[in-house]
């Protein structure tokens, strides 16, 4: 069942997500944390995500501009190694109470609740208008490298951030799309470092073939999304994503998963 979910949320999420720039990790995650803990879940789905970025980046890559990478993506390295950090300091604290729910013991963990908040907050800022459409100004790309580095460290959730500053940096489309393709690489290789004793483990060999069939749906998705939907609307998708993610969000954040 897990390979059906994943693979499915896999292709369909990077086929919607490729021109928008954002919403991979976002939707992936949930799908993930269903079947494995959330802090194997989030590694699984940053494996995945850099992966899928570097095909986007070989499909896309010569059109990104140099001069916004320093700007954003220098400053997000750095932000996004102190995210994967907090991450596996949160990962091993103890839960801050646990209670009974129709005989299923359910642990409120300072991580999922956490991460439930940042899926909540950033399921929102993907649909309604008012936060989708928020922009800044181009001389706060490197504050916005900090915000968006950082939040992509803990949860992989950095995507919406990196689009509303990448905005009005004056980029093209086909400059928008790479530019926040090679950050999004950036930020995934600073995280994936920190997260390495995991992926290296054999807890996370175990998952290897779940992994792999992952990335090659993702990989698939892209390749479908650069050659059929260049013009789509999403607003319906994004808003059933998004209340799917409040729901798996609260589910998270109670303890129930």
């Amino acid at each position: 069942m897990e390979y059906i979910v994943i693979c499915s949320v896999a292709l369909v999420a990077s086929g919607l997500t490729l021109f928008s720039g954002f919403g991979l990790g976002t939707i992936l995650l949930p799908a993930f944390g269903f079947f494995f803990p959330l802090n194997i879940a989030i590694v699984l789905t940053a494996v995945v995500h850099f992966l899928n970025n570097i095909f986007k980046l070989i499909l896309l890559g010569k059109h990104a501009r140099l001069e916004v990478i320093i700007l954003f993506g220098f400053p997000a390295i750095a932000a996004s190694a102190s995210g994967a950090y907090t991450l596996l300091w949160l990962g091993h604290l103890k839960p801050l109470f646990s209670y009974e729910f129709f005989a299923h013991r359910c642990d409120i963990m300072p991580l999922k609740l956490i991460v439930a908040a940042l899926m909540v907050v950033f399921a929102l800022w993907e649909t309604l208008p008012r936060l989708k459409n928020v922009s800044f100004d181009k001389k706060f790309l490197p504050v916005g490298g900090i915000l968006s580095g950082f939040f992509g460290g803990l949860s992989g959730q950095q995507g919406a951030l990196r689009s509303a500053f990448l905005v009005r940096a004056g980029l093209s489309k086909e400059s928008f799309i790479a530019t926040g393709v090679v950050i999004a690489c950036l930020v995934d290789t600073s995280r994936l470092i920190i997260y390495n004793r995991h992926i290296l483990s054999g807890e996370m060999n175990s998952h290897a073939s779940i992994l792999l069939a992952a990335v090659l749906a993702a990989f698939f998705g892209a390749y479908i999304g650069n050659r059929l939907i260049k013009k789509v609307t999403l607003e319906s998708v994004q808003i059933i994503v998004s209340v799917m993610l409040c729901a798996i969000a609260i589910l998270l954040g109670t303890g129930i998963i």
